[in-house]
């Protein structure tokens, strides 16, 4: 009897010695409304904050990060993305670029060396591209929130070192920028990022010049632009199916900034891609965004023609003032 007191005393001091155990908590599910407006919110602070620093204002600039402070930053945004993006609101963007590849999802599946894939932005290991089984993917993003995803800003990730036109270890077959260039506070930093993705994908020898066109261009270049069939000195070793996806820019974009903006449209993307060698293979819209798959397939223009100015297109009440500048490479 004395020896269970003791065991019981013994048992009783080291419970309470013991840090309690983390209780397992359920991540706040937030509603679609309440989703959306932290979504909407963070990013019209962010385009305030870069306003207020580039006119070197730093009282408002102090007021609006403590704005984003109190809002959650950049945590609250990813947790509402993450939510947003969640299979019962069917709002997995990767699954639109699965449909377009799925003629030849057999074929990714089935090759010994897979396509390589960087995502950029990534919220989740467990997306449609990364069930299909078909890519190797590298997940980078600002803010890594699960393991997998390496926290890297893609401006800042190491240039590939080789510009052959082998293929390169350091470069992949397929960019993903799902929600991403939204995200970028100036419009000449989109740009940049743009141009950016092309130095990451695999090189394809190209055969034709740049188009001279103009950044005044007609929307008619947008529905009229030739697609031409080049060909890559690593590409003989590829199902034939397989090199009209290689080297390919999967980039989605909220509807309102290509619909709804004063200074930005489908016929303004089209011609800023194109300047930067890119070629459009499919295209879609639903209510809330506008899905593009690129490939970079052309030669770029001449640096000093990658230049493209905040011009208005349309007009009307209610329109944003969304657009991405491209300016000269130095």
């Amino acid at each position: 009897m004395a020896n269970q007191r003791n065991r019981q005393k013994r048992d009783a001091i080291l419970k309470a010695g013991r840090p309690p155990l983390a209780k397992k908590t359920n991540q706040k599910i937030m509603s679609s409304k309440a989703t959306q407006k932290t979504i909407v919110t963070f990013h019209q602070l962010q385009k305030d904050l870069a306003a207020a620093k580039t006119k070197k204002n730093i009282t408002l600039a102090t007021i609006i990060e403590s704005q984003l402070q109190a809002l959650g930053g950049i945590k609250a945004y990813q947790a509402a993305s993450i939510q947003g993006q969640s299979a019962d609101r069917g709002g997995d963007s990767s699954l639109v670029l699965m449909k377009w590849l799925n003629s030849v999802k057999r074929d990714l599946s089935e090759l010994r060396s897979k396509f390589k894939m960087l995502e950029v932005g990534a919220l989740s290991t467990k997306n449609g591209c990364s069930k299909s089984g078909c890519f190797d993917i590298t997940r980078i993003d600002l803010n890594s929130q699960a393991p997998g995803i390496l926290q890297q800003d893609f401006m800042q990730r190491p240039l590939p070192s080789s510009t052959s036109l082998e293929a390169d270890e350091e470069k992949f077959d397929v960019i993903s920028l799902s929600l991403v260039l939204n995200f970028v506070p100036s419009a000449a930093e989109r740009g940049e990022m743009l141009r950016r993705t092309t130095k990451f994908l695999r090189q394809r020898q190209v055969e034709d010049d740049f188009d001279e066109v103009s950044s005044e261009a007609s929307s008619e270049t947008f529905s009229s632009s030739p697609i031409r069939t080049m060909t890559a000195t690593d590409e003989s070793a590829l199902p034939a199916s397989l090199t009209n996806y290689r080297s390919t820019l999967f980039l989605v974009l909220p509807a309102s900034c290509v619909l709804n903006s004063r200074y930005f449209n489908d016929e303004r993307l089209a011609l800023i891609m194109a300047s930067l060698g890119y070629v459009l293979l499919e295209r879609k819209t639903s209510s809330k965004l506008v899905y593009y798959l690129w490939q970079l397939r052309d030669k770029p223009a001449p640096p000093h023609k990658q230049n493209f100015k905040k011009l208005k297109v349309r007009d009307g009440p209610g329109m944003n003032n969304f657009h991405v500048e491209l300016k000269p490479e130095t």
